[in-house]
């Protein structure tokens, strides 16, 4: 049986419901979220990193504009439900997002740039010297909270933070072939 999809999503034309936006920390499932959330704007106000922007009304993080730091200010202000107080009370995971970084990376082209791993608290991205080339990044996916700090930094925009999981081991391993 196939994967259930919003009305929202069908009338994107995003049948395969994969295009989902990034909803702001300890967020309910897609569709109870678009069900609870009343669209009232008091998360986006609220958020001091200014990440939460707005889609047809309903609250979407921007990691373009900078990164979560997870302070919990738009789930306090949620009254619906939509983000769930609770989880973040007892200190659950916000999100299950991870970074992903593309093959657009400049690293992994042959150009020094460690920008995305100097933004990362975590250390999840470190750069392993290769022999005759370019440090190429690693992503620690244990160690990325997916809080965002690399997104807007890289300056080819080849970073993002989605579910699933990182292409980077299929594109180090060509790399690796190939030297």
């Amino acid at each position: 049986m196939g994967r259930a999809i919003n009305r929202r999503a069908f009338l994107r034309g995003d049948l395969s419901g994969r295009s989902v936006p990034v909803r702001p920390p300890w967020a309910v499932e897609e569709t109870l979220f678009v069900d609870l959330c009343s669209r009232c704007d008091d998360c986006r106000k609220q958020c001091p990193e200014s990440i939460i922007e707005t889609e047809s009304g309903f609250p979407k993080i921007n990691f373009k504009r900078g990164e979560c730091t997870f302070c919990g200010e738009c789930v306090e202000r949620c009254k619906t439900g939509a983000l769930q107080p609770q989880a973040f009370a007892a200190h659950a995971q916000p999100w299950q997002l991870k970074a992903t970084i593309s093959d657009a990376c400049l690293a992994m082209r042959g150009v020094v740039c460690r920008s995305c791993g100097e933004q990362c608290d975590e250390r999840a991205i470190t750069f392993r010297p290769r022999i005759g080339g370019v440090s190429i990044p690693e992503l620690d996916q244990q160690a990325c909270s997916g809080c965002g700090a690399c997104v807007a930094p890289c300056p080819v925009a080849a970073l993002s933070v989605q579910q699933g999981t990182n292409q980077l081991s299929q594109q180090k391993s060509q790399l690796e072939e190939s030297a």
